[in-house]
């Protein structure tokens, strides 16, 4: 009975055997495997799976690829791909590459790290903490750092700084004058006695000697015996193991009593300049390699001085400069130097405001000269300088050293001046250009070389610029004619009387003041030698020269009045003479007490061109000739004016005529002649200027006797009439050549006369 239902249930139900591979017969039908949830490590661990009906399929996952050319469920694995070898990154800046599994990072190579994210790198600074250990100083560098030992000790093979033996590894660190004492990373040297190292204990010791600092006359002042004790009870004090710094405070009571020493004199003995120069040049060797700084500037009433210290176990090397208020030294440190080198070297300039010296100390510079003009005067034009250097042997120096010296007085060189370098030679006791020559000048300064160091200035040598003999002949000339005409003016403008008006008395006035000034430039324009006398004359010309030009100007003033008002006015006597010499007498006495060694100069006696004095004359003639000049443009308008309005009167018409004519005569005469004179003071003033200058000034005189005298119709009358009285005789045939003429009498009312 089993066995039949068994083979009826066989007969309904499908077989097992009848699903594909990667189905499953459940309930009755086949359905698909899932081989991805029934095996999860199917694909590996580097990729993922997916089912497919019937089957599945594994995928590599991003930053990996199949190893083999087919990947399959039974074969084949994902690896890591290298991105930084492949080079499928993208790393910004200075970043490095990292692969990582199945990715890759940027990082920062050693020594950087990244702030913040996207920053980029930046350096590490390892010195902030102590990495190198004592006795090192660490130096960061970019992505590193180094160590280096301190000064005094070795680096030895582990790193470590042990200290160093001075004393044993260098030979002769501190010379044979003194005794080497090692220290923890330094050593000192102790001077034997009668050796300094001038208070630097590292330095070589070398012998002190103190002599110089001895005052050997009795004629020394007392202010430079007090100062040589002073140096030399410093000096005295640095020979030996236990010398001590004093520099600063030594250099600042060097200057105080060199102040005063030399404020306000006028050293005249050549002995004494050798004793002050030569006590201030022994100081800065005493006081220059005890500063501490390596540039100290100290300035004073009457001092200024810069000095440059160098110190090491080398030799310092390249240019030094140092400069006052006055002057620049340029010279290298191997000059300063010289040939040994006792661990320092220094250099100073010395600069003296007041320091005066007389002409007795200028002569000698005479002799030195080719010319045989003996009327050479020498001035100084720069302050005096000392240049002091380390260097013991400076008689004749390997390298030429430079000097720029700034002008006391701007001047340029030309036929008259001439700039030279020269230095106190304490042997001769007086200025010397031995040794010293000058390369380039100009009115400020003068720069000079030389092959030795001393004290050093600029000289200026005044050459009397003579004058030529025909311009000297026709100034005298001109000059005598003008005086004569001049007086025959005076007598004229005061005696005749039917010309007396206000214009009359301003040429007289006018003629007076240039007889004078012509008479006194005549007599004494030349007399140099008596300064005081030489004053007096430029003084004198200087008034009348100016009063001259103010009776100019009031004669252009009457002009413009006579003819703008119509011809009816006239000046008051008090105001035309408080213009025409008060004025004057104001300028000369302010100019007097401002500068009166401005009066008076080496070669004419008359006003000085040192800090621009001449302005006192050339300005109020600026202005005068300027006024007139509009005056005079004023007049003429007005007159043409008049002209083209008047009825062809040929009376009236022939005194306008007259009137414009002496005008214009006038003011050529005594206002363009001097604008010939304005030329000369520029650099290109031609020699026709120089000429026509002279010429038109000494004949001033002439001319206004010719314009207001001989053209003047008034004036001839009362010279016939006066010549008549003189030759009776003659009386008919003078008439009959003159008709029926009659003098021109000035009219009542305005005292002017007709022209």
């Amino acid at each position: 009975m089993l066995l039949k239902w068994t083979f009826l249930l066989g007969l309904f139900l499908p077989s097992c055997s009848g699903c594909a591979s990667g189905y499953t017969f459940v309930k009755r039908k086949c359905v698909d495997i899932d081989e991805c949830v029934t095996d999860p490590g199917l694909c590996g661990d580097h990729a993922q799976c997916f089912n497919t009906p019937g089957s599945y399929y594994c995928n590599c996952n991003e930053g990996f690829r199949s190893a083999a050319a087919n990947f399959t469920a039974t074969s084949g694995e994902c690896i890591d791909i290298n991105e930084c070898i492949e080079k499928t990154h993208e790393c910004q800046g200075d970043m490095k590459c990292k692969n990582t599994i199945g990715s890759f990072e940027c990082i920062c190579p050693p020594g950087f790290h990244e702030p913040t994210k996207g920053s980029g790198c930046e350096d590490v600074d390892e010195c902030v903490s102590s990495v190198c250990g004592v006795h090192s100083s660490c130096t960061n560098t970019l992505g590193s750092f180094h160590c280096i030992c301190s000064p005094g000790f070795l680096k030895h093979e582990n790193g470590s700084c042990t200290d160093k033996d001075e004393c044993k590894g260098v030979p002769d660190v501190c010379g044979t004058n003194a005794n080497c004492s090692n220290h923890q990373g330094s050593y000192s040297c102790k001077c034997h006695e009668g050796y300094s190292n001038y208070g630097n204990s590292q330095s070589k010791c070398t012998e002190m000697s103190c002599d110089h600092f001895e005052s050997d006359t009795e004629d020394t002042p007392a202010k430079l015996k007090t100062l040589l004790a002073l140096l030399r009870s410093s000096c005295e004090s640095l020979r030996g193991p236990n010398g001590h710094q004093t520099g600063e405070q030594l250099l600042e009571n060097l200057f105080t009593f060199t102040d005063e020493l030399l404020s306000g004199e006028n050293i005249a003995d050549g002995k004494m300049l050798n004793h002050c120069l030569d006590a201030v040049e022994n100081s800065m060797r005493l006081i220059g390699p005890q500063l501490k700084e390596p540039v100290t500037r100290m300035e004073t009433h009457n001092t200024f001085a810069e000095v440059a210290v160098m110190r090491g176990q080398t030799p310092p090397s390249g240019r030094v400069i140092l400069s006052t208020d006055s002057a620049l030294f340029n010279t290298s440190w191997e000059t300063v130097v010289g040939k040994s080198y006792p661990g320092f070297a220094f250099a100073a300039l010395v600069s003296y405001k007041d320091l005066n010296s007389s002409s007795d100390l200028l002569h000698k510079m005479s002799n030195e000269r080719s010319d045989d003009n003996k009327s050479v005067t020498y001035q100084l034009n720069s302050k005096v300088v000392t240049a002091v250097v380390s260097n013991a042997e400076t008689k004749q120096l390997s390298e030429s050293v430079t000097l720029v010296f700034r002008h006391v007085e701007e001047r340029v060189e030309s036929e008259g001046v001439a700039y030279s370098c020269v230095y106190w030679d304490e042997t001769e006791g007086a200025w010397s250009g031995r040794g010293c020559k000058r390369t380039e000048s100009n009115s400020t300064h003068t720069v000079c070389s030389c092959s030795h160091l001393s004290s050093f200035a600029v000289l200026m040598a005044l050459y009397p610029v003579q004058d030529s003999f025909d311009l000297v002949l026709i100034t005298q000339v001109g000059l005598v004619l003008s005086l004569v005409c001049l007086f025959l003016c005076i007598l004229t403008f005061k005696f005749c009387r039917s010309i007396q008006g206000t214009r009359t008395s301003i040429h007289l006035h006018l003629s007076i003041c240039l007889f004078i000034a012509d008479l006194i430039f005549l007599c004494g324009i030349t007399s140099t030698h008596n300064q005081v006398a030489c004053g007096i004359v430029a003084g004198l010309l200087h008034f009348f020269f100016l009063s001259a030009f103010c009776w100019m100007l009031l004669e252009g003033v009457q002009l413009y009045r006579m003819v703008v008002l119509v011809f009816h006015t006239t000046l008051k006597h008090i105001y035309m003479y408080l213009v025409g010499y008060g004025v004057s007498l104001v300028i000369v006495t302010i100019s007097a007490i401002a500068f009166p060694a401005g009066y008076g100069t080496s070669r004419h006696c008359w006003l000085s061109l040192d800090r621009y004095f001449i302005l006192s004359f050339f300005v109020p003639v600026c202005i005068v000739i300027s006024l007139n000049c509009f005056f005079f443009i004023i007049t003429v308008w007005k007159l043409a004016q008049k002209l083209s309005s008047l009825n062809p009167d040929l009376s009236s018409l022939h005194k306008i005529r007259s009137f414009t004519v002496t005008a214009v005569a006038q003011l050529c005469v005594l206002g363009g002649t001097w604008v010939f004179g304005f030329f000369l003071f520029q650099e290109d003033g031609t020699e026709v200027m120089l000429y026509l200058f002279t010429i038109l000034n000494s004949l001033q005189g002439a001319f206004i006797f010719i314009m207001h005298c001989l053209l003047s119709k008034p004036v001839r009358t009362e010279y016939y009439t006066l010549f008549v009285r003189m030759c009776p005789h003659k009386k008919k045939v003078e008439y009959s050549t003159s008709g029926s003429q009659k003098p021109l009498r000035s009219e009542d009312s305005t005292g002017e006369s007709k022209i």
